[in-house]
This record gives C-alpha cells, sequence and structure tokens, in this order.
C-alpha cells in the first residue's frame, strides 16, 4: 500500500522529532535538510555581496533561512514563517552534581511552564551542546535512560491524588545512581559522549529528554504522540515549506525564522525579541544591491505567520474553553485570534490565512481563549511590533501542551506544511 501524505509527513515529522532533543539538534537537523535543498550556510561574519539562492543562518538555537533568486528585486517583500525550536524541560545547573542520603542526583532549573508531574517516573536522556577551550561547540545527546525524577510511593503519601502540592513539586533532583557526590562525575560522561576530552569542555547548556521515542495513538492510529511537539512541528513544517519555495520561484522573498527561548519570554540573542531577524533581512536586502529605501518598501510588504502550537477542546475540560471556538485535532491548522494582542492576528491577516488555505485545499479552525482564563502568546506580537509587520498567529490544535508527551492530530502536521508552502509562495495578489 502506498501511504497516505499526512502518514508519509507524519512519519518524518517523527524522524525530525527524534534528531532534535534540544534546540541546537533542531537548527542542526533544519540545517542539515536545507543544505539537501540547496541552501548553503552563511556566518554573520562572512561577506555577503552573493546571498541569493537559498541561504541561512545559525545562532545558538535560531535558525533563520532563506530564498531569494537571483534576479529578484531588491525592495522584493518578504513572506516570513515563524516559529520556535525550544520547549519547557529540566536544565542542567552549572554545578549539576550532588547526592542525598546516598543517591547520586544532579541539579536541574526548570524552563519554562513544565508541568511537572509529567516529568515524574520517566526514563530521561541528557542533549544539548558543550562549548569547549578552542571557541568551538559540540553537540551531544545521551538518548538512553540515564536519568529519572522518582515520585514518593502513594503509601508514604496518602494525599497525592488529592491535587499536586507545589511542596511536592520542588523536588525534581534527577537520580542516576547510587554513591556520594562526584564533582565533573556528569560532564565527564557527557563529554565522553561527544568524544571530547572532559578537560577542554569549559561551559554548557544541557536539558533532559524524554526517551521514549515518538509514534502513533488511537483506533485508527488518528493521533500523534511525541515530546516536543511544541513547537517542532510547526519548525518541521516550516522547513519542508522552504525546501519546496525554490521549485517554485516565488514572487516575494520567502523566509524561516526559528527563534530560541519563546518559552522564556524571547528575551536573547537568538530569540524573537533581539535584533537578529531584522540585521539578516537588512543584509539580504543589501546583497541584492538594495539601499535603506530599498529595505523600507521592502518591509512594508512584508507578511509573517506566527506558528505554534495551540490548545484542542479538551474532552473532560470543555467548560475550560470558549463555546463557540472548539478546535479539533485533524480539522485543520488553527488561526489564533485574541483582541488583547496576545496574539497579532486581525481581520486582514485572517484573509490572508484563509487564502493561503483555500490555495492549499486545507481546511481550518479558530481559536479565542476563553474570557476567564488568562490567553497565553507566541511571538507573532514580537515580530509584529519588533519590525512592524502584519503577522498572522496560527497553530496545530493538540493536548497537553507543555508535557513530556503531547497529543496531536496524524492529519495536522501536514495540512500546516501545505499550507505554510501556499502563504510563502503565494502571488503579491494573495
Amino acid at each position: 500500500m502506498i501511504p497516505s501524505p499526512h502518514r508519509t509527513h507524519g512519519d518524518d515529522l517523527i524522524s525530525f522529532v527524534r534528531a532534535s532533543p534540544s534546540p541546537y539538534h533542531a537548527v542542526a537537523e533544519g540545517a542539515r535538510r536545507l543544505e539537501k535543498a540547496g541552501f548553503r550556510a552563511l556566518r554573520e561574519t562572512d561577506d555577503w555581496s552573493d546571498a541569493t539562492g537559498g541561504c541561512y543562518v545559525v545562532r545558538g538555537g535560531a535558525l533563520i533561512a532563506w530564498y531569494a533568486l537571483p534576479d529578484a528585486p531588491a525592495h522584493a517583500p518578504f513572506r516570513i514563517v515563524g516559529a520556535h525550536t525550544d520547549s519547557p524541560n529540566l536544565r542542567v545547573k552549572p554545578a549539576p552534581d550532588t547526592s542525598s542520603v546516598g543517591w547520586r542526583q544532579i541539579g536541574v532549573e526548570v524552563y519554562g511552564g513544565v508541568p511537572l508531574n509529567s516529568w515524574l517516573d520517566r526514563d530521561l536522556g541528557i542533549s544539548g551542546r558543550l562549548a569547549l577551550r578552542d571557541g568551538t561547540s559540540r553537540l551531544v545527546c545521551v538518548d538512553e535512560p540515564l536519568l529519572r525524577v522518582p515520585q514518593l510511593a502513594i503509601h508514604l503519601d496518602r494525599t497525592v491524588n488529592e491535587g499536586l502540592a507545589l511542596e511536592r513539586q520542588r523536588h525534581t533532583a534527577p537520580i542516576w545512581g547510587l554513591g556520594g557526590t562526584e564533582q565533573g562525575a556528569l560532564l565527564s560522561r557527557v563529554a565522553d559522549e561527544a568524544d571530547v576530552d572532559f578537560y577542554e569542555v569549559l561551559g554548557w547548556d544541557l536539558m533532559l529528554h524524554d526517551v521514549q521515542p515518538p509514534g502513533y495513538l488511537g483506533a485508527r492510529q488518528e493521533f500523534l504522540v511525541s515530546a516536543r511537539l511544541d513547537n517542532l512541528v510547526s519548525v518541521h513544517a516550516g522547513v519542508t515549506a522552504l525546501a519546496c519555495a525554490a521549485d517554485r520561484e516565488p514572487a516575494r522573498i520567502p523566509v524561516l525564522a526559528a527563534f530560541d527561548h519563546e518559552e522564556v519570554g524571547s528575551g536573547s540573542e537568538s530569540g524573537a525579541q533581539s535584533a537578529l531577524l531584522e540585521r539578516i533581512l537588512r543584509r539580504s536586502v543589501a546583497a541584492r544591491g538594495g539601499s535603506r529605501e530599498d529595505w523600507h518598501r521592502a518591509v512594508g510588504g512584508t507578511f509573517a505567520l506566527s506558528a505554534d502550537m495551540t490548545h484542542a477542546v479538551h474532552p473532560n475540560y470543555p467548560e475550560r474553553h470558549d463555546p463557540d471556538h472548539r478546535p479539533l485535532p485533524n480539522g485543520g491548522p488553527v488561526v489564533k485570534v485574541n483582541v488583547n494582542q496576545r496574539y497579532a492576528t486581525d481581520g486582514r491577516g485572517l484573509a490572508a490565512f484563509a487564502a493561503a488555505c483555500e490555495q492549499a485545499g486545507t481546511p481550518w479552525q479558530s481559536f479565542v481563549s476563553n474570557n476567564a482564563i488568562p490567553c497565553g502568546t507566541s511571538i507573532g506580537p514580537l515580530m509584529a511590533t519588533r519590525m512592524g509587520i502584519s503577522t498572522i498567529d496560527v497553530g496545530v490544535p493538540g493536548l497537553s501542551m507543555h508535557s513530556t508527551r503531547e497529543l496531536c492530530g496524524t492529519e495536522d502536521p501536514w495540512l500546516l506544511a501545505r499550507t505554510l508552502t501556499e502563504f510563502i509562495t503565494a502571488d503579491p495578489a494573495v
């Protein structure tokens, strides 16, 4: 049997997620796929006088990529897909090695909005990057059961099913063996995995991840379950769409902006609040002989789309959702609206999104937060504010957001990728 397009896309998404336990790995995997499609890496310190065709720039956990035809006018506007590479997790402290009553543990810090109960009794690996003495960095991933945050047995806490006490959730130091504190033990284990000398490692950005592989769930495998669907679903869809752009000779300049640190406010050199995207796009205009006026003309016609996971209606808590906006899995991508600008979508953006869905032949849904519950946000308002550009917020609907095991519909990632492809390659009239 020939697999359906959405299942083929889902299998590829699973491969992408498995290759991306950290933002740095997600960027490396996205870059690898773009290079396979003919894109080339540029460094920020390079001369960009020939920066046409498919190009990308990596900064830490951020990936900015674009495709410009050699004869594209300098004032050609951009069509930007924004996403983020990071997910809430547990991150290793600077002095990680610790112990308690004969157990060897590591110190971790909570990153982002983590539902801590989802990290209990999970087999955890460790991944990230090592900063070396010679100024380079090395990706590392121990993708095996190395650590665990054990729950207290119900016999010792009879109130465990009466609610998750904050005091109990504070104790998240994972165990990884028996014995006392041996300073440098964890870093030595990780350095061995990366095949580098322990004494060459001067810094690190390490985090924990659930080693259970992604898969399908449901009577007809209609759901995809995995860690980090928020927001690798969107990063993968953006990479897929951009890789298709060269074959379509788009009238505008398609761009993928995959930022880091969205889950903690985007305030970093690789986050959406930084000048990274603006600087790179300015240089791409200059590389095509553009002037300051060309830059302002390009920005004036630019449209951005922020793609991030959103909430499907929860079957056990329907009252937490707006009664007239209840997205379901496999119903197509969702446009997110909030009049208080937690999402950047307005009527014009909604029309542009609907037109892209129409061209792609994809259904779509809408999300509005329940008025009694504070609304989340994404990088959409940040891009709109930072660059003064029209922006749409969209996403794939899912359950268990920020958990170690999230869920979405099997068809929706493929439908999102189709829609993004149309969005970044559409005729300027759309």
